[in-house]
């Protein structure tokens, strides 16, 4: 599944710091900016995997419908 989001990098003296405007959490830093991508791509991984354990956690043993779906944004 490919998702796409809008990070954003901002130098911070000697560091990278990133994050994602769609995503709240979603933050990370690197001494470059190549490193910052690949430790928010890491960082939004592990944000959408725990938030997918969480929500089938709490929907265990109840009767629900899951289903995928697409939003288009301007």
């Amino acid at each position: 599944m490919e998702s796409r989001f809008t990070a954003v990098f901002e130098k911070d003296g000697e560091w990278w710091i990133g994050y994602v405007e769609e995503l709240p959490g979603a933050n990370t830093q690197g001494k470059t900016l190549a490193e910052a991508r690949r430790n928010l791509k890491e960082a939004v991984a592990l944000i959408i995997e725990a938030n997918r354990r969480l929500a089938e956690r709490d929907l265990e043993g109840k009767d629900v419908i899951r289903e995928e779906f697409m939003v288009t944004t301007p």
